[in-house]
């Protein structure tokens, strides 16, 4: 009698000879980068260091796609906009110490936004960790220490038979809801060592499914079913999971108007008849998602730019769908659905009722009616064309990337994505430089799809560096950079507040000059010419620059 546990699937005499016979002289470092390709890499992004030679020297042997930016924190970046555009885990290949430090705002800004960052870093060599103080170059007590809190997960490989399954552990990890990224370290000594071990094939690391339990989501149908008043708010866990398909129907069945967050842009058809686009940070849309009887919020954790700086008190019931299980209930009280987004909209589709509701769209009007006629009353149009032109001139599938800057401010409440998932900034965590080299990430996940980068000129400043890189592979991107003199926003900001402004003055370069030093062709535009430069730029192969010297100032905030 034959029993499941005596069904071993037995190597045929070929693979049986190959793991005899490993080719030689192969060692740690391949092991990373058999494991990688296995689970299916193509691309990496990072820079070497010392410790991490013998990772690079396999790189250099393989046929992975190795894409090196000029600092660590950009080629996080890079990879996360890698992982958002295409969703597969990238790996990340860092250096240890002062290298691996580099990269934490672009990990934190990667687990803000859900990105599979798979960072890969070298240590010190195995007699160094433990938390002596040996000496090593670019020694830290507890190195992973410094990425736990930012990252999903921490993996640790202190032998050449560990890394295969270390990796694909880690793998895993990213790439489970909600995708984010996720550590990997290993000494110098055990990347530069040579193994016997044979060549690493037939890994698997597959995701975790992240499904939503039954009993809630029928809960949730019958809340939104026999609902007077429902409405959606949509955030980035649509746009993560694919979802935006799933979100249309069940609005249109619900007949439930949709509001995007701005990590949530083109989750849904900005002129649809129940599209409340994203003005998120407008008095009259608050008031309007208080008023809702029944709101049902997939993928946000209604944190401070999703309830207009923590002005939002739902007066209704309230269904959170989130990955996250940290989000959920983490600003209101609701009725919490651990699951990927896709995953519940598909369980609610299947057991909602139809429901007609023919005064959604009138009432949609009427509250982006009601936020035009506040606009109107500022002298803000300005800035609002600029958004119009940038609009124009961008191919509607192609990807843009925002830097913190006065205008992206603008493009999250008013710019129109047109699709999911090609409209990206730094709004997750916040930190300047993000949009250049993000683009460049872009580029290289699509080749032959025109990028845009909008930068202001502080921002412009963290990545310049980056146009040799752009040069050096000749990306697709076009690099809108808005030169207002200073940090603008941070300018506008103090001044409100304190009556002046310190620290927001800055000596920048001729930036086009500068880009043309990198050989990146460069143009000087103005507002009423953007339009047809950035068109010419985007149509035209290769890097560009197109610098907008332009004072813009922000409409008036409604949570004061």
């Amino acid at each position: 009698m034959t029993h499941d546990h005596d069904l071993v699937l037995r190597p045929t005499e070929a693979q049986t000879a190959a793991a005899l016979a490993p080719p030689p002289g192969r060692t740690g470092g391949d092991l990373v980068v058999e494991t990688l390709r296995s689970l299916g890499a193509t691309t990496v992004f990072g820079l070497p260091g010392q410790h991490a030679l013998g990772l690079f020297d396999a790189v250099g042997r393989s046929d992975l796609h190795l894409v090196g930016l000029r600092t660590e924190n950009n080629a996080g970046f890079a990879a996360d906009a890698y992982g958002r555009i295409t969703g597969e885990a990238v790996p990340l290949l860092l250096s240890t110490g002062p290298g691996a430090l580099m990269a934490l705002p672009a990990l934190a800004e990667a687990a803000a936004a859900s990105a599979p960052v798979l960072a890969i870093s070298s240590q010190v060599p195995v007699a160094g960790l433990g938390g002596g103080r040996r000496g090593h170059l670019h020694e830290l007590r507890d190195q992973s220490a410094s990425f736990r809190d930012v990252v999903k997960s921490v993996h640790s490989a202190r032998t050449p038979s560990q890394i295969p399954s270390v990796v694909a552990e880690a793998w895993e990890s990213a790439l489970t809801a909600p995708h984010g990224p996720v550590w990997v370290e290993i000494p110098e000594d055990v990347l530069r060592a040579e193994t016997f071990i044979p060549q690493v094939t037939g890994m698997d690391a597959t995701p975790h499914e992240l499904a939503p339990r039954p009993e809630l989501t029928a809960v949730a149908a019958h809340w939104l079913s026999s609902a007077e008043r429902p409405v959606i708010i949509a955030g980035g866990g649509v746009v993560r999971s694919d979802a935006a398909g799933k979100l249309k129907q069940l609005a249109e069945r619900l007949g439930a108007p949709v509001v995007t967050t701005f990590g949530g842009k083109g989750a849904f058809p900005w002129t649809h008849p129940l599209s409340l686009q994203s003005w998120l940070e407008d008095r009259h849309m608050t008031d309007f998602l208080e008023d809702a009887d029944v709101l049902l919020v997939v993928g946000s954790g209604l944190g401070e730019l999703s309830s207009n700086y923590h002005t939002f008190f739902p007066t209704g019931r309230v269904v959170q769908i989130d990955a996250d299980l940290g989000k959920l209930e983490s600003n209101h009280p609701a009725l919490g659905i651990h699951a990927d987004a896709r995953l519940a909209l598909q369980a609610l589709l299947e057991t909602v009722s139809e429901r007609e509701d023919p005064a959604a769209p009138e009432r949609v009007r009427l509250v982006l009616d009601d936020i035009e006629a506040r606009l109107a009353t500022q002298d803000v149009s300005l800035e609002r064309s600029l958004l119009t032109s940038i609009r124009s001139a961008l191919p509607a599938r192609s990807p843009s990337f925002w830097d913190m800057t006065i205008l992206s401010y603008w493009a999250w409440s008013a710019f129109d994505a047109k699709h999911p998932n090609t409209m990206h900034s730094a709004q997750g965590a916040g930190g300047l430089g993000y949009a250049f080299p993000a683009a460049l990430g872009a580029c290289v996940a699509e080749p032959g799809t025109p990028v845009l980068a909008v930068s202001g000129d502080g921002g412009a400043m963290y990545s310049i560096a980056e146009l040799a890189t752009a040069r050096q592979h000749d990306l697709d991107v076009t690099w809108l950079i808005v030169d207002d003199g200073g940090y603008g926003i941070l300018r506008e900001y103090m001044t409100q507040s304190f009556g002046s402004a310190t620290g927001t003055e800055l000596t920048r370069p001729d930036f086009a000059a500068l880009a043309e030093s990198f050989d990146v062709p460069a143009t000087t535009t103005t507002p009423e010419s953007l339009a047809a430069d950035l068109k010419k730029a985007l149509a035209t192969p290769g890097p560009s620059v197109v610098v907008l010297p332009a004072l813009l100032k922000m409409f008036a905030p409604t949570h004061i």
